[in-house]
This record gives C-alpha cells, structure tokens and sequence, in this order.
C-alpha cells in the first residue's frame, strides 16, 4: 500500500469516527428532547441520528476488513468487503431510519393530536445538534474536497467516480442530518404556532423521505461497486494509451479492468504481438508492461495480458457485444 493509500485510509477512519462520535452525543439529546416535548419529529431525529450511529460502525468495520491483505482463498484481497459493510451502512439507514421517522409522521397526523411541552427544549438541542453535525459534514468536506483536488476533479465529478465509499456515505448522511434538523425546528415551530401537531408529523415523514432518498443513493452507489465498476475512465485510457504504444504490440484488441477495492484496480488486457516476435520475447513483453503499469498508475495491482489474433471472428464478436460499435470510440472507455 502506498503513502498515499495510507494517507487516505487514515484520513477516512478519522472521518467516520468523528461522524460516529457526534451521532451518537446527538442521538441522546435528541432521545430525551422527544420524550420531555412529545415531538414527533424530534423522535425522528432520535432516531436518524441512531441510524446514522450504525452507519458509522459498519463503516468502520468496512475499513478495517477491507485492509487484510490477499491469501489462498482470497486471492485479490479483502477489498470488496469495503463496499459490502458500505452497502449494509444504506440499508441501515432506510431500515433503523427512514421507516421509523415516516411510522412516527403517519402516526402523527393521522392519529390523536398531541399537545406541545417546553418546545424550548427542543429548539436548544436542535441548535446544538446543528452545531455538532456541521463540525462531522465539514470534516468530511474537507475530505472529499481535498482527495478531489488530488486527482484533478471537480467536488461533484469525484463524488461520482469515487471508490471509496465511506467519506460520500459520511457526507451524504450528514447534509441529511442538517437538512433533516432544519425539517424537525420548522415542524415544532409551526406546532407551536398553530397548535396542531399535523406539522410535527409532516416533518417527520419528509425526514422519513429524506432518509429513504440517501440510503437509495447510497445503495445504488455500492451495488454498482460490488458488481463490479470500470476503473476511472482516465485511467483506462492511460492503460489503452501505454499498451498501445508498445513497440511488440501490433494492436490492442480488448481492455477490461474492473475495481477490486479502494486503489485496487485490476486490468485484463487482450493484444496482438508481432508476429515475429518468439516466445520468449512476448513473456517478456508481457512482464515489462506488467511493471511498467504498476509503476506508472498507483491503483493498478493486478495485469492479465492475453496474447490473441486481432482477426478471430468469436473475439471480436464478444468486444463489439460488450462496447457496440468501436468506430470512433476507445476499447474499454465508459459508455
């Protein structure tokens, strides 16, 4: 692992354990706030920020499991397990978040109206929460902005090719936390002012929607990860490039690569040699290209190079069924 994996590992872990730290403080306040006021958004809130709670763990469970290095049964590693814990981290946040708070809003509104103790109480811990899940969105932030700026990517550009599903899972539940505080202070201030709870209970089923909406996103994000996602398009053009190049090689016929993990890039490349090359000099192409990959792109660790004819007919067959039409467009770019 290099330097700069290391750097970003660590700075991923400080980033989910602060997020984990301030829910959890959060979720208390927000517990006993609920029970002494009677909101039903504010036990909504309780219960994202419990949510929340749990995301924070089974990422930090991602992380760490995700680190152990490659053995006999797992012989590219561990780290597709980041995005399996990621992927459980969204359902936890429909399941533990999104269903309780859009229960409490149907509840609400549609049950016995409730009356409104010391809103006062809500509104300080709603500010206090305020407070702390700003310090966690701006450290995650803080994250995304600087990894972004690394690679050369605008905020928004990085966050859709990301391959590390925890710093985006951190940002994505706290903008929903703030979002999701500012709901919760509109619906016990509005009950106050009117005197109906109708509004804490249509607080609560938007937070409710607003939750479900994230753990979609987030879901969506690692179901594509555990597939199995093309590596960052300028990376495959970079290997397509360098192949290319390469004085033994008359054509590259096809290139698949595919993310085993965070930084873990794995690439398949199918090429056809000069003919007048022997067998010794194609392994020992094959070898050097091999390396020359590894050193010239950081995240690529794994290089299969298949020796095959540009002219077979079932080959060409199996890359226009993957890619469509080749005219104009590079092997193994993004459609």
């Amino acid at each position: 692992m290099s330097e700069q994996d290391e750097s970003s590992g660590g700075e991923s872990t400080l980033t989910v354990v602060l997020a984990g730290g301030v829910n959890l403080a959060i979720a208390v306040l927000k517990l006993i706030a609920g029970i002494i006021t009677g909101s039903g958004a504010m036990l909504s809130e309780a219960a994202h920020s419990v949510a929340d709670t749990i995301t924070e763990v089974l990422l930090l469970t991602a992380l760490k499991r995700s680190e152990r290095p490659a053995d006999r049964v797992h012989p590219f590693g561990y780290g597709k397990e980041r995005y399996f814990w990621a992927l459980l981290a969204a359902v936890s946040i429909f399941a533990s978040g999104a269903v309780f708070a859009l229960y409490e809003g149907f509840t609400t509104v549609f049950g016995q109206s409730e009356d409104q103790t010391n809103p006062i109480v809500g509104y300080v811990v709603l500010a206090v929460g305020f407070a702390l899940e700003g310090v966690s969105w701006l450290q995650a932030v803080r994250q995304v902005r600087r990894d972004a700026k690394a690679e050369g990517r605008s905020f928004f550009g990085y966050l859709r090719l990301i391959d590390d599903p925890a710093p985006k899972t951190v940002l994505f539940e706290d903008s929903a936390a703030l979002i999701g505080l500012l709901l919760a202070f509109a619906g016990i201030g509005l009950h106050q002012l009117t005197g109906s709870s109708v509004w804490d209970g249509l607080a609560s089923i938007l937070i409710g929607l607003l939750l479900a909406c994230v753990a979609y996103l987030l879901g969506r994000t690692n179901r594509g990860l555990l597939v199995g996602r093309q590596a960052d398009p300028r990376l495959v053009r970079g290997v397509r490039d360098h192949l290319a190049a390469a004085p033994e090689i008359e054509a590259l016929v096809d290139l698949q690569t595919m993310l085993m993990g965070t930084d873990h890039v794995l690439v398949c490349a199918r090429v056809d040699f000069d003919d007048a090359l022997g067998a010794a000099d194609v392994e020992r192409a094959c070898v050097r290209l091999a390396d020359e990959l590894d050193e010239q792109f950081g995240d690529v660790r794994e290089v299969f190079i298949e020796p095959v004819p540009r002219t077979d007919p079932k080959l060409r067959a199996t890359v226009l069924a993957r890619y469509g039409d080749l005219r104009g467009r590079a092997i193994g770019e993004a459609q």
